[in-house]
């Protein structure tokens, strides 16, 4: 049975913005209607859906999942026993944390002795997806350049800064794609451009990943406000894809 991109949406959690956007793109396009011109969402449709929200949730970004997905050797139930392989191993890795965090709590209730090695279990920074190619694509000299332009910014400069983090930190709860999230990423993008380095789309995308996969630029953005440096990552997501 077909149903309308509202019905989609209220189905799956998905805004209807979120899914107008993934039609954009070419991640998922579904077919119109002859008559009203209105998206039909097929099975087929909602399995792709699936598909897509499995990798966002092991934190793919968009452009990967749509080379993914569109791939010649693309198979999907390959893909569906490779999602839960991961979620599998993420799942073990969130239950050693958990079970890190209750040894904690005992210690500091007097009822266990945690030694150095227990405090630190389920920790892996060993691996950043996104280091390396934001190293490639920015380079060593560009990334010195960036901070040693921050070391030197007038409090002008720091106050405008501050402005658009706040003005994204107020609207953080909207979808990214929006046009107000948007209109605000672009404010970011022109401000580093202006300030720090030449950023293309892909290097601004590439920034935006380490927003999340580096705590130190998560801890720092959501100063502003908790969740802003996914906020952040997810609109410059969209912002990079929407120009290429």
């Amino acid at each position: 049975m077909s149903m309308k991109v509202k019905e989609v949406a209220e189905l799956t959690g998905v805004s209807v913005r979120t899914l107008h956007h993934y039609d954009q793109i070419g991640l998922l396009s579904p077919a119109k209607s002859a008559e009203s011109g209105y998206r039909i969402y097929t099975e087929g449709d909602l399995n792709t859906l699936q598909q897509i929200l499995f990798f966002r949730a092991l934190d793919f970004p968009l452009k990967k999942i749509k080379t993914i997905m569109t791939s010649d050797d693309y198979d999907r139930l390959e893909a569906l026993e490779m999602q839960r392989d991961m979620l599998i191993s993420k799942r073990e890795n969130i239950e050693t944390m958990l079970e890190t965090i209750n040894k904690t709590i005992k210690s500091e209730k007097g009822a266990y002795q945690m030694s150095k090695k227990d405090k630190f279990e389920g920790f892996d920074f060993s691996h950043n997806p996104y280091e390396k190619e934001a190293r490639e694509r920015w380079g060593d000299q560009k990334v010195n350049e960036a901070n040693q332009k921050a070391a030197g910014m007038t409090k002008a400069t720091q106050e405008e800064m501050n402005n658009i983090y706040w003005e994204l930190a107020s609207i953080r709860d909207q979808e990214p794609a929006s046009d107000q999230a948007q209109a605000a990423i672009k404010k970011w993008y022109d401000f580093l451009n202006q300030h720090f380095s030449t950023y293309s789309v892909e290097a601004f995308q590439g920034l935006g990943r380490m927003y999340v996969a580096d705590e130190r630029f998560t801890k720092n953005i959501d100063q502003f406000g908790e969740g802003l440096a996914k906020f952040m990552s997810e609109a410059m997501e969209v912002f990079g894809e929407q120009r290429k």
